[in-house]
């Protein structure tokens, strides 16, 4: 699709349209299959300059051994794309990822796609829940002793319509008392980055406790999960600095248990 950028006016002064989608490993809920061509359509749909994807599969057997995050950049014309695993191996077998798994290694994780050009590319190890934890999970009474995966972050700087920017991609603990802190993490790393700065993804908290530990401003208000019948926002988009949204919404895709969460800004 290598009209698509020039269409929205890359390279001049003019709005940028951003997403975040949490892609279930690209699988539909109806079957529970990973579907390619229908993650295909649903990333062409959502026709962003810059792209946070998270849950996001590579050489894995259960999505057919693709490169999902290739898939995406194809999809969507984007020529700058980074990958980023948070763990090796397979369910069951996993291991918290380095940076220097072989490339055909299986992995997962998370990735950040731009149609604009990248001058710098960060990746952010995230702090590891230290010790089993209690979760209560449904209407359970009873609390599981859980340990949560790795997390990381990746950071881009981004020359984009809108201005230099600075773009962020995170996948959080579901543990409320822990994303906080790696929330707060991802802030420190990109403290000394050059303004505006984008924080995306899926935060596992509401936009309220967002917006107060990351100290940033939300640009989107949508409930994102579960994407049948949302009833919370799980994803967001938060801005440091003079940029503005002029658009917001939450499609219903065709795969996934959360709905993408799209942003057209520009300056303020």
């Amino acid at each position: 699709m290598p009209g698509v950028a020039g269409r929205r006016g890359l390279g001049t002064a003019g709005p940028m349209r951003v997403a975040t989608f949490n892609i279930l490993n690209g699988r539909v809920q109806s079957t529970d299959e990973v579907d390619v061509p229908a993650l295909r359509e649903a990333i062409a749909s959502l026709d962003a300059d810059v792209l946070a994807l998270q849950e996001v599969d590579r050489n894995q057997p259960r999505s057919q051994h693709h490169d999902l995050t290739a898939i995406a950049a194809e999809a969507m014309g984007a020529e700058e794309h980074r990958f980023v695993a948070a763990l090796h191996g397979s369910p069951g077998t996993w291991e918290a990822a380095t940076g220097s798994e072989q490339p055909d290694a299986a992995t997962y994780g998370i990735a950040l796609l731009s149609r604009c050009p990248v001058t710098a590319w960060q990746v952010i190890r995230l702090p590891a829940v230290p010790v089993p934890t209690p979760v209560r999970f449904g209407r359970s009474v009873v609390p599981t002793l859980v340990r949560d995966e790795p997390r990381v972050a990746v950071a881009a700087s981004v020359e984009s319509p809108a201005g230099p920017v600075t773009v962020v991609n995170t996948h959080l603990s579901f543990i409320r008392w822990w994303n906080g802190r790696q929330l707060r993490a991802v802030v420190r790393a990109v403290r000394g980055s050059r303004r505006p700065v984008l924080v995306m993804g899926d935060l596992n908290m509401g936009p309220e406790r967002a917006s107060r530990i990351s100290g940033m401003r939300s640009l989107a208000a949508h409930p994102t999960f579960p994407a049948d019948d949302p009833c919370e926002q799980l994803d967001h988009v938060l801005v440091d600095g003079a940029l503005r949204a002029s658009d917001s919404a939450a499609p219903r895709l065709p795969l996934s248990d959360h709905r993408a969460l799209t942003v057209t800004v520009g300056p303020a």
